[in-house]
């Protein structure tokens, strides 16, 4: 296994941690670890695709990963880019556009608000290079006695056959606690604000939004304009229907729900649209996160639930409450929604603490072929717990995810110490992919390049960008 020294602004320093118990050898069939009475397994565990094998140390201390995969960073906190700004800090959610055969576009996501350090921003260490912004892109610049919201997007042009960047800036500005996100079909990103602070002393807009993003190579900064009609919570990630008619939304709540979002003009959110909540057709308010006692579960992994959507009114939430009403108003409950795709006819998503052990769960969703039409009865849509391993060696803390070309789960950990990403196939096996070994931050924001021979993903803290290459299975 070869590797590109790591950039000197990521830390080598080493885990007092043995990697026994952290990394899976090989898949693993949930149905290994299903206890009686619990929702641990999925009943077709066993994968017939072969193993990655185990990760192999990095003798430069910032990514463990199989035989035969390298990696390079960059795109480093603190960087100086080509607007003259500096990477800011906090990487994040990500998706990789084509551009031609030989360059892709990423667009990332920075997870700062104004309680961080000045010096996270793009604007330097004491915003000492904000007179570079103009600052009617700025969403909000703050009041007098405030500075800033230093969160926001940067996109990278990315040269895939020489592996480095070629030009690198700031794209949005002025958002707050922009944690992931998701990508259109039309080609823009949609930047999550997982932040609900209101106007006050310090700020001068309400945040809680999604912004969009285009996806250009001309360096600039994009119009902040809040999406108002999909809501104003505790934004986590968004998946686009291939013709970009149904948006799907997490909540990033340990009491957060699913929504989705009926544009009136695919293509153009900010003219309006329906935004719902999902519901379990025979368990009303169904709490799917399995925080139980006793052993048993509300939500057993491999049953399809009849699901449907449920209209949700005031939708801007100026008491942040949304998640309750529709709660009360029969939408199913989740514990941290976070990383969404949507993967053909199906919709995956994680929730970071869900399950008995806490540690995490993924489900699919799986689309009406009416969906989002007067027709969706007719052949309803489901819900079905795809994983929740309960068990801290396969996953634990599972936030943002991905598909491969060949249709298996990429996941981030965001765990308490060591965290990894983990492969899961679609008949539920699971392998331990990679480890960081930089530091204990989550990895976030995995996405392949459009070619498929290259997965970017990100070092959250203090912010690195990395992509890997190697012998990938293409499907």
């Amino acid at each position: 296994m070869t590797h590109e020294p790591p950039h000197p602004g990521i830390g080598r320093r080493n885990f007092l941690l043995s990697t026994a118990g952290l990394v899976s050898t090989g898949f693993m069939g949930l149905a290994r670890h299903a206890r009686a009475g619990t929702a641990t397994s999925h009943p077709a565990a066993e994968s017939p695709l072969q193993s990655y094998g185990p990760p192999i140390p990095d003798p430069h201390g910032t990514i463990d990963l199989p035989e035969g995969f390298s990696y390079r960073v960059f795109s480093t906190w603190g960087q100086p880019m080509d607007d003259g700004l500096l990477v800011p800090a906090k990487h994040d959610g990500m998706a990789c556009f084509p551009v031609d055969d030989d360059r892709c576009l990423l667009i990332r996501n920075h997870e700062i608000n104004t309680a961080m350090p000045v010096r996270y921003g793009a604007f330097g260490w004491q915003n000492e290079r904000l007179g570079r912004v103009d600052p009617r892109l700025i969403y909000d610049v703050g009041t007098p006695t405030g500075r800033p919201s230093a969160g926001g997007t940067t996109t990278i042009l990315y040269d895939l056959r020489a592996q480095r960047p070629l030009q690198q800036w700031l794209s949005l500005a002025g958002t707050g606690y922009n944690c992931s996100g998701g990508a259109t079909p039309w080609g823009s990103w949609l930047s999550c604000e997982e932040w609900t602070q209101r106007a006050d002393a310090q700020h001068a807009r309400d945040h809680g939004y999604v912004f969009e993003v285009p996806a250009t190579t001309t360096p600039q900064l994009a119009e902040p304009r809040p999406i108002r009609a999909m809501g104003r919570f505790v934004h986590e990630a968004v998946a686009c229907a291939p013709n970009g008619d149904v948006l799907y939304l997490t909540e990033d709540r340990g009491d957060g729900c699913l929504y989705r979002y009926l544009p009136n003009v695919p293509g153009k959110l900010h003219e309006g649209g329906r935004l719902q909540a999902l519901v379990v057709d025979e368990t009303p308010s169904l709490d799917t996160r399995n925080w139980t006692t006793d052993g048993t579960a509300n939500v057993i992994p491999g049953i399809r639930l009849q699901s449907s959507w449920i209209d949700l009114q005031d939708v801007e939430a100026p008491n942040d409450d949304l998640r309750y009403r529709a709660f009360n108003a029969g939408a199913a409950r989740f514990a941290r929604g976070e990383g969404i795709w949507h993967a053909g006819d199906q919709v995956h998503f994680a929730c970071t603490t869900g399950g008995q052990a806490q540690i995490g769960q993924i489900f699919t969703y799986r689309p009406s072929p009416h969906e989002g039409t007067e027709r969706e009865a007719q052949a309803p849509a489901t819900l079905e717990l795809f994983i929740e391993p309960n068990d801290a060696t396969l996953i634990e803390m599972a936030d943002n995810l991905t598909v491969a070309p060949n249709g298996e789960l990429f996941i981030c950990e965001d765990g308490p110490d060591a965290n990894g990403l983990t492969r899961v196939t679609p008949e539920g096996g699971i392998e331990r992919f990679g480890m960081n070994r930089a530091n204990t931050s989550e990895f976030a924001g995995p996405c392949f390049s459009p070619d498929g021979r290259t997965l970017f993903v990100n070092i959250q803290n203090p912010g690195a960008t990395l992509a890997i290459t190697g012998p990938w299975q293409h499907g």
